[in-house]
């Protein structure tokens, strides 16, 4: 018996730091139920407002139109869209704003690019897409259909209550389900741009990726956030209590 506690203390552990991890994700981007704040704040945080918007896709949109306009040379769109990233990030370094999200989008930017060029085939520059859209797909519909959604994870260390929401059924219904329906989410953009992929339609597969991005995350969050939010419901802080 004894013998099994210290496997039972590590999964604990490392179930924290990995719920922490996601909250503190969360709460950066500025999806926090803990916070008053309205639910169209909170979509307009977690896209990153109008820079997040830009940042999101005008690499992806400058490679549809130049190569859509002039598919030959290649390098030509590719570049133009990795230089985008690259300027976003730089402008974020020098304004010492965080620059995560502006490195996150060069990199795979930069990753994409290569990939195409290193195929010649201009299709390739999404695939690094794809592949993460099916990565992101499993593991929520997974993580979600074994009792542990990742939904639920960070939102339980958002709101100081670490897994206890797995021993509240509704919790744990309310996280299953939006688990599947994030998963649901990224299943349907590989549903439909992976067929325009093989096809080699490459500029209905790029404009497709830009309307199956920000247009259906952003619905996603306000859902997850009220979702979230109904299941915590605030406590009213009670003022000072004036003396007799």
């Amino acid at each position: 018996m004894s013998g099994d506690q210290p496997n039972g203390e590590r999964e604990q552990s490392a179930s924290e730091i990995f719920g922490a991890a996601l909250g503190g994700v969360a709460r950066r981007v500025g999806v926090d139920p803990a916070e008053g704040a309205s639910t169209p704040t909170v979509v307009w945080s977690a896209i990153g407002g109008w820079r997040g918007i830009l940042e999101s896709v005008l690499p992806s949109l400058a490679f549809v139109v130049l190569f859509t306009i002039r598919p030959e040379p290649l390098i030509l769109a590719l570049g133009v869209s990795v230089g985008l990233a690259a300027v976003f990030t730089i402008v974020r370094l020098v304004q010492k704003s965080p620059p995560s999200a502006a490195i996150g989008g060069l990199v795979a930017a930069a990753a994409a690019a290569g990939l195409a060029l290193w195929t010649g085939r201009g299709q390739d520059n999404f695939v690094p897409g794809l592949i993460t859209n099916a990565a992101y797909g499993t593991v929520l519909l997974v993580t979600a259909l074994i009792g542990w959604s990742l939904i639920g994870v960070a939102a339980g260390f958002l709101m100081g209550e670490g897994t206890a929401w797995r021993n509240d059924r509704r919790k744990r219904r309310a996280f299953r389900w939006l688990g599947i329906a994030w998963a649901a989410l990224f299943f349907a953009r590989l549903a439909v741009q992976l067929p325009l992929y093989l096809a080699e339609e490459v500029t209905a597969l790029g404009t497709l990726k830009l309307i199956m991005g920000l247009p259906l995350f952003a619905p996603m969050v306000a859902v997850t956030w009220l979702v979230v939010r109904a299941l915590y419901p605030r406590v009213p802080e009670r003022g000072p209590v004036s003396e007799a």
